[in-house]
């Protein structure tokens, strides 16, 4: 189901637009300002390779989706770039610095933080606990300090009154003190996008954020990734959906067989042969709707096939 987001586009989203205006649309394209920069980045399991990505930029500012049939290596790309996989060879900066082979905690205090296409919330922590796992430099973690409570106790507070603001945000605020395992798959969705918020990221990458939630909280997710980007910080996320994609998208990254065959705006990149290829193969004879459906793929669930 597509939701007309295009026409209610902030003063950040039209800014993010007209940045990539005059970006070429070919793989690999220089971005006027980039916050994530990869070079010759390659993942192979056995014989089989997963992973061969040239050039890739990622604009500052704006919603990127990254798309591609099951098998293209997406959910491999992202694991790399967040320190969850090491490459056989590559590099790539995060605000100017290399962060190739940095640990996924200390890339997200650096600002760079991603959610699963599998839920990770900690089924017996309560959803604020949950929350306040996502909190960073909190002085009571160390373990002299923890024992003098006028160290930390004012931050806890601000960060219990961040976690709320963003539970109400995401209508999760009613549920702050159940478990988080008694939340439903789509609401778990919410949680993990609003535990990511609380590190005030840079940079967050969205991994199917969309799949296996109902069309109601769907809509909500497209309006909170747009709000995200409304508040300075840059997405990156993977999806499926070319419908969702055309809604939300400023710039989109297509890969296939471990490859960046095409990027562009989502109306330019549906129209590309490569990309139409790519999904329908090259001996076919179904032409693309503006509306992206003819692209639209079976998500892959457990995520062994991106």
């Amino acid at each position: 189901m597509a939701v007309d987001t295009k026409s209610a586009l902030g003063p950040r989203g039209q800014a993010s637009q007209a940045a990539l205006a005059h970006v070429p649309n070919i793989p690999g394209s220089a971005k006027p300002d980039p916050i994530l920069d990869v070079h010759s980045v390659k993942r192979s399991f056995g014989g089989l390779t997963a992973v061969d990505v040239e050039q890739v930029q990622v604009q500052r500012g704006a919603i990127t989706a990254l798309i591609g049939p099951n098998g293209a290596g997406k959910t491999t790309f992202f694991n790399l770039l967040t320190g969850f996989d090491a490459p056989d060879t590559g590099e790539w900066t995060f605000n100017g610095q290399q962060v190739a082979g940095t640990a996924p905690y200390k890339l997200a205090r650096r600002g760079m933080v991603r959610t699963f296409q599998l839920t990770k919330a900690l089924s017996r922590l309560t959803v604020m606990d949950n929350m306040l796992l996502g909190a960073k430099g909190q002085t009571g973690e160390h373990i002299y300090a923890a024992f003098f409570p006028f160290l930390w106790s004012k931050q806890e507070r601000a960060n219990r009154e961040r976690a709320m603001e963003l539970l109400s945000r995401f209508n999760l605020a009613e549920k702050s003190a159940d478990f988080a395992g008694s939340l439903s798959g789509g609401q778990r969705k919410l949680l993990e996008m609003a535990r990511a918020l609380m590190s005030d990221p840079e940079l967050i990458m969205l991994d199917e954020p969309m799949a296996g939630v109902n069309p109601a909280l769907t809509q909500s997710l497209l309006h909170h990734i747009k709000d995200i980007r409304e508040e300075g910080t840059t997405v990156l996320f993977v999806e499926h959906d070319m419908d969702m994609v055309h809604d939300i998208g400023d710039w989109v990254i297509v890969m296939a067989m471990g490859q960046i065959i095409a990027e562009g705006p989502p109306g330019a990149v549906m129209k590309d042969q490569n990309v139409i290829d790519a999904y329908l193969g090259t001996h076919h004879d179904k032409e693309l709707t503006e509306s992206g459906k003819s692209l639209t793929v079976d998500s892959d669930p457990e995520g062994t096939h991106s």
